[in-house]
């Protein structure tokens, strides 16, 4: 079993104004900002509302250790969305790099962690977002990058 939750890609922060928030970075001094590479057509892909997830804006820095990722969910049901009425802006998710993505979800879902959505590509990169809020604080993504 290998460990999925080893090298910490990036931390997603759900914010009600995109926008706002970018300005705010970047006024840090943080930037350059860059929309979310949504590259190629998923052959797996189960979210709890595809139309929701579709519409979500996010924008992402690279920093010189980790990426932040800012998320804006739609008005639609999501689970960004209930987070962001539920308890405001703040951390929604931690993504981990792996180099498998279908080892990585297996080793997880072998640790008991229940699945709430899922993506995969031809090429072998996706992602998957396991059921921790309750345990870990924080949503826990793996992902592979093409």
């Amino acid at each position: 079993m290998t460990h999925p939750f080893k090298t910490l890609h990036h931390v997603c922060i759900v914010v009600r104004d995109l926008d706002r928030a970018v300005r705010y970075y970047e006024s840090l001094g943080v930037g350059p900002w860059f929309d979310y590479p949504k590259s190629g057509a998923y052959l797996e892909f189960e979210v709890p509302n595809r139309e929701a997830s579709e519409a979500m804006r996010y924008k992402c820095v690279d920093l010189d250790n980790v990426q932040i990722q800012l998320c804006e969910p739609s008005p639609l049901d999501s689970p960004q969305r209930r987070f962001l009425d539920a308890h405001g802006e703040g951390v929604y998710h931690l993504g981990f790099e792996v180099p498998d993505r279908d080892q990585a979800e297996a080793d997880a879902r072998a640790l008991g962690l229940g699945v709430t959505a899922r993506g995969k590509r031809a090429d072998g990169s996706g992602f998957a977002y396991f059921d921790t809020r309750s345990q870990a604080g924080v949503v826990l993504e793996i992902r592979k990058t093409a």
